[in-house]
């Protein structure tokens, strides 16, 4: 309200200047006057009122030492001298090794580096610093912000879980506020970092103008290994590998790379189903691992659905949402005629994709349903290829691979997709403000590999 008196104070002052200076003077009815500075008053305070616009000021995701690299060889070697591991998990973990077309150029933490692997509390706490502090080093630098312009940090990480927290060990770093808000979400999986971003940008929406709000998303895989022979658990310990990504979000657009347009999260826990399909739980031995349903790729592809329901008629331009509904339309009224489901064309609203790379079943999938080509699911396939599957750190990794590769261009739409235990399918929409001409990020040695699109013809060194 103040505000708003100030402007109205203002508008009558400069009417009134704008009258004296008039030669012969112009009578000035008090009524127009009124309603000029009423619709002023109005676009203020819609203005100071309304959602406040989000961005995404910059990135940085972790960049792997070699000396943690963790070839297939060295997977398969340290498989047959397992004691822990039968004939047929060996035979299992080949064969898994190579249909995902994974390179050898992952990384494990150095917990996992041995043939009987063991991650306890301290081993588990020094992975989650040796990810998550060289990440928010590289932001710091990039950004140039004063640490005590943070008012908000969240964290993401869903299997390890300390007392205290990933969030008070950056704190502690760092020496961060004393008056910082944190948040540490966990138990969400590989969706969790679209849902911190959501979270981030509620969170703005109650700050000051000009608030900044550091979000980190990790997986610690050390505590996560599984040590028994259930071909649905093994998954885990074959396909997951180290990786962190640390991001800054204002509501001030100085310095600002990219533009947060919208943000959709569908769950599905209600559906048992899709509850179960990613389920953490014990084995007939009592080893701990990650069971991944035969369900899993169903279930993903439903939650996508309804996702992209929701977010078609923000995104897409008005001949797409016509069309689907005609289609919609001529499937309900037309029983006898078999129409087939009409599959808009998201490339018309977004220049690149960013899917979740959980493997290539999973990015396969999200093209055929999304209708999206090659050069579309490339970002993510090659993710995948040189990185194996990074959680929910995954999307940003993509994101660094398309500007690695000069690819972003000023007004570029990115549509990230993410998904994660529970059920959940989480898509953010980004436009790009400003590309980055640094490629010093993950990709920095490596992305000359990728000449072309189908990661067989990388080279591999």
């Amino acid at each position: 309200m103040t505000l708003i008196a100030a402007v109205i104070t203002k508008v009558a002052q400069w009417f009134a200047a704008a009258h004296e200076s008039l030669t012969p003077p112009i009578a000035i009815c008090p009524v127009h006057l009124l309603v000029v500075a009423l619709l002023i008053a109005t676009a203020t305070a819609y203005l100071a009122l309304g959602p406040k616009t989000v961005y995404l000021v910059d990135y940085a995701c972790f960049r792997p030492r070699s000396n943690f690299r963790y070839t297939k060889a060295t997977f398969l070697e340290h498989a047959h001298l397992s004691p822990l591991l039968d004939d047929s998990s060996t035979n299992f973990i080949a064969t898994i090794l190579e249909r995902s077309n994974m390179s050898d150029q992952t990384y494990v933490p150095p917990a996992l580096g041995y043939i009987e692997p063991y991650c306890g509390l301290d081993e588990a706490r020094a992975e989650a610093e040796l990810i998550v502090f060289p990440a928010i080093n590289d932001l710091l630098a990039k950004t140039g912000i004063n640490r005590d312009a943070i008012g908000v940090l969240i964290t993401n990480c869903s299997l390890f879980c300390s007392v205290p927290s990933i969030s008070d060990m950056i704190v502690n770093r760092y020496k961060l506020r004393g008056d910082l808000h944190i948040v540490d979400l966990s138990g969400m999986a590989c969706s969790a970092s679209l849902t911190a971003v959501g979270l981030a940008s509620n969170m703005l929406q109650v700050m000051p103008w000009g608030s900044h709000v550091l979000v980190v998303s990790t997986e610690i895989i050390g505590p996560s290994y599984y040590a028994g022979n259930n071909r649905s658990m093994l998954l885990a310990n074959i396909l997951l590998r180290m990786s962190g990504a640390a991001k800054l979000l204002s509501t001030s657009r100085s310095k600002a790379r990219f533009q947060l347009r919208h943000l959709t999260r569908t769950i599905t826990a209600s559906n048992n189903n899709a509850y179960r399909c990613v389920y953490q739980e014990e084995d007939e031995k009592g080893n701990i691992g990650i069971a991944l349903s035969r369900d899993l790729m169903n279930v993903a592809e439903d939650a996508l659905k309804d996702n992209i329901m929701a977010t078609g008629p923000l995104v897409l331009p008005a001949s797409q949402l016509l069309k689907f509904l005609f289609f919609y339309m001529a499937k309900k009224m037309l029983f006898g005629w078999k129409v087939g489901p009409y599959i808009p064309n998201f490339s018309l609203a977004f220049e690149h994709f960013c899917i979740h790379a959980g493997g290539p079943a999973v990015i396969t999938s999200v093209q055929h349903g999304l209708n999206l080509s090659n050069k579309h699911v490339e970002p993510s396939r090659m993710t995948f290829h040189q990185f194996g599957n990074q959680m929910s750190a995954s999307v940003w990794y993509e994101l660094a691979y398309i500007e690695a590769k000069g690819q972003m261009k000023k007004g570029n739409r990115v549509l990230m997709i993410g998904f994660g235990a529970g059920y959940k399918c989480n898509t953010a929409g980004w436009v790009c403000i400003q590309p980055s001409f640094d490629v010093d990020g993950p990709w920095a040695n490596c992305v000359d590999r990728y000449s072309a699109m189908s990661p067989t013809n990388a080279k591999q060194t």
